[in-house]
């Protein structure tokens, strides 16, 4: 099998890559998703770990993304203290919001859970998540004055997936998930129809670069 390049979001500084994470990187690479959501192979970061693989993704509403994201794949053979496994999965995930839902108090807490309650819901084993939620809010002054007040909300977080048979986790199924939050969060319907468990964010505002 040749070696996944960095070009496609690949980077290994640890020799070749041993089997578990080729695994791990078929399964996300391998993995289908809702059509709303476009996902690319993006630069992975090269002193996290020593291998590493990286996709960014947007969710797109013709040609308006309503939120937008990246996933990275770490994995360090040797294990690591702080993540308590071989793997650990890190995101960022973004979107703007109207000014009344970014002023919810309750939004922060919101926003986590859909993360926890994503991977929940596709049952999927995981530990030591950490993360934090951040909400922002842009005012436009003097030559800027004609736009509008924009907030955005924006969410990091990382967590340890658990490792299956041979060594690998199930990564195509948390890709599924987090794609769940993205989705979520731009205020798509969940995919399983009747899922009542899911709340989206309704009333995006205006399209975002990526």
């Amino acid at each position: 099998m040749d070696e996944p390049k960095e070009a496609e979001g690949y980077l290994g500084h640890g020799g070749a890559p041993p089997p578990p994470f080729r695994a791990a990187v078929d399964a996300l690479r391998g993995t289908r998703l809702r059509p709303q959501i476009e996902i690319d192979p993006a630069p992975a970061p090269k002193r996290l770990a020593p291998y590493a693989y990286a996709l960014e993704a947007a969710v797109v509403d013709g040609e308006e993304d309503l939120a937008d994201g990246r996933l990275v794949l770490l994995h360090d053979p040797a294990g690591h203290d702080a993540w308590q496994g071989a793997f650990r999965l890190v995101t960022l995930v973004r979107a703007e919001l109207e000014p009344e839902m970014a002023a919810d108090p309750l939004l922060p807490e919101v926003c986590w859970s859909w993360l926890t309650g994503a991977l929940s819901a596709r049952g999927l084993a995981y530990g030591e998540p950490s993360g934090t939620v951040t909400r922002a809010s842009s005012h436009y002054f003097g030559g800027l004055s004609a736009r509008p007040s924009a907030s955005q909300i924006e969410i990091r977080a990382s967590w340890t997936p658990r490792e299956g048979l041979g060594g690998a986790p199930d990564t195509g199924t948390h890709l599924v998930a987090w794609c769940d939050l993205l989705a979520q969060v731009a205020g798509l319907p969940p995919a399983a129809p009747g899922d009542a468990s899911v709340v989206t964010l309704p009333q995006r505002r205006g399209p975002q670069s990526r």
